[in-house]
């Protein structure tokens, strides 16, 4: 308050009258008129979500040339598969096939150039999509190998980057998608995955900054901010046990070290102190939409990754329960929302809880393990699962309007076709402090 100029001593005429003599009116709480030139206006913006979108037929796995398997043989692997993992036998389904171009024989089909189509079908027609996350694994089986196997690196890139992704939406030029890596993106080595880091930095229509960074999106004017980490690095830092279920889904603790098959160790202090880069980043932040964008979940209902999920709850659940409000993944190969209540990370429920999106259906399918899923919900009831689906291709989207956001996970064909279609919707407001 300016205490020589108290604003109840000025009518509005005056006020007005006064701002083009120079008068200082800055301290009036009570003066309509603003100290901005401009309103503010509400976020409106739209994100596309996906991720593991890297399965391409003309890429093969290595293992794809010593399994060579007839429909039949593929069938009995899936089941062997099913069993292996606890999952209820009555509920067995089969992932879709399809000839592979390499090979000739039975493999594991994609679904990559069906949800490309998609997405672009539903941002054209149904949809704001101002920018677009995808969340790692984007190149499977084993990211760039200069060469190794017999592939050059341009075509890969080309064949399962930019030629799927790298076009979304045309008729915008400010678009783009942020892109975290994930385990299969390290896989060969650790130049391989700065190469794809590099690749990506220099193509106009992706964005990364490093295998971990924060931007804020043009879209979000400031309101948004994508806090990028490199999960996978993270979890090569601390130690992981192997993923061990009983014959009802339950976990089974063992000593047993899952010792990582990419190579991401951190090699430099600031790979080393990613989780307080995360924590300080996030509370200096003046965005009102902190999204941390990572490619291993928190939770998951597959029920074979939860030792690493366990692990990143460690690393990073307070940081996110305290100053996020959203954490994107994908990892799993299915579509899921879940909310932690932050009781566990904190010691106390927060007012609300932070969401994950798991996007992760965008190439391969993974069934999800309802023997695991019944044991989870009874385990940890800090945890809500939303929705949980898998053996499907599908990607979510997301529409941020002021403080509230609308979460859309959409599905296509198993036939390949790319009409989507929604599936579920979960709306959550915005939960940090700028």
């Amino acid at each position: 308050m300016n205490d020589q100029f108290p604003c109840r001593e000025y009518p509005i005429a005056a006020i007005v009258a006064g701002l083009f003599l120079g008068f200082a009116l800055l301290g009036c709480s009570s003066s309509p008129v603003s100290q901005s030139s401009a309103v503010d206006q509400p976020v409106s913006v739209g994100i596309l979500i996906f991720g593991d979108s890297g399965y391409h037929l003309d890429y093969p796995d290595q293992d794809d040339f010593e399994d060579l398997f007839s429909e039949e043989q593929y069938l009995q692997k899936e089941w062997d598969d099913w069993v292996e993992d606890m999952r209820p036998e009555d509920e067995f389904e089969a992932r879709p096939s399809a000839m592979s171009p390499v090979t000739g024989m039975t493999v594991t089909a994609t679904g990559m150039d069906a949800i490309s189509t998609a997405m672009k079908s539903w941002c054209a027609n149904n949809a704001e999509c101002d920018f677009g996350v995808m969340l790692g694994d984007n190149i499977y089986p084993s990211g760039a190998t200069f060469g190794e196997d017999g592939q050059d690196d341009a075509d890969r890139f080309n064949d399962i980057l930019e030629v799927p992704f790298g076009n979304l939406v045309p008729d915008d030029p400010d678009y783009r998608t942020y892109v975290t890596l994930g385990n299969h993106d390290w896989e060969s080595s650790r130049a391989g995955g700065f190469s794809q880091i590099g690749f990506l930095e220099q193509t106009d229509t992706f964005y990364m900054d490093g295998a971990f960074f924060s931007v804020k999106p043009p879209a979000g004017n400031g309101d948004i901010e994508l806090f990028v980490i490199d999960t996978s690095m993270m979890l090569a830092s601390t130690t992981v046990f192997e993923d061990i279920l009983d014959e009802n889904g339950a976990e089974v603790a063992t000593d047993e070290v899952d010792l990582p098959d990419y190579f991401v160790e951190p090699m430099t202090r600031s790979e080393l102190d990613m989780a307080a880069w995360l924590e300080r980043a996030l509370r200096e932040s003046d965005a009102k939409w902190k999204i941390v964008v990572g490619h291993h979940p928190i939770w998951s209902s597959s029920g074979s990754k939860f030792e690493q999920a366990r692990a990143l709850r460690k690393m990073i659940l307070p940081i996110m329960c305290r100053y996020a409000d959203v954490y994107m993944v994908g990892h799993e190969h299915t579509l899921e929302i879940h909310t932690d209540d932050c009781s566990t990370a904190l010691g106390e429920a927060t007012p609300k809880p932070l969401v994950q999106i798991l996007s992760g259906a965008a190439s391969k399918q993974r069934p999800l393990n309802t023997n695991f899923m019944r044991y989870q919900e009874q385990k940890y009831p800090q945890q809500t699962r939303l929705f949980a689906e898998g053996l499907l291709w599908g990607f979510a989207h997301m529409q941020i309007e002021g403080n509230d956001a609308k979460v859309r996970l959409l599905s296509i064909p198993d036939d390949g076709s790319s009409a989507s279609s929604v599936i579920f919707e979960y709306e959550f407001e915005h939960r940090s402090m700028p």
